[in-house]
């Protein structure tokens, strides 16, 4: 199972973009059209299920919000910041 990253860890590592909410690192990419949102998460969910490692996606109208936790260790890891940097690279 993966560590939690400390406080200090987090803000540090944390990609330019994304916000700490509790235990979840968060990002909403925003979109021109609801279609594009679609694709991006449809990419992101590929990743996603590649790596085992799934986070919540929500898709408004002109708006991706993404959500990461690693819940086996209770908080945020290594992993998610990771995935965080990953999803990045797609936009």
């Amino acid at each position: 199972m993966a560590s939690l990253l400390s406080d200090d860890e987090i803000q540090t590592r944390l990609p330019n973009g994304w916000e700490r909410e509790a235990d979840e690192i968060v990002r909403s990419y925003e979109f021109d059209d609801y279609l594009d949102g679609v694709a991006f998460a449809s990419e992101i969910g590929e990743i996603s299920e590649e790596e085992f490692h799934h986070p919540e996606i929500i898709i408004g109208y002109e708006e991706v919000e993404v959500r990461l936790t690693s819940h086996e260790a209770g908080g945020i890891t290594d992993k998610d910041v990771e995935m965080a940097e990953r999803f990045d690279d797609v936009r």
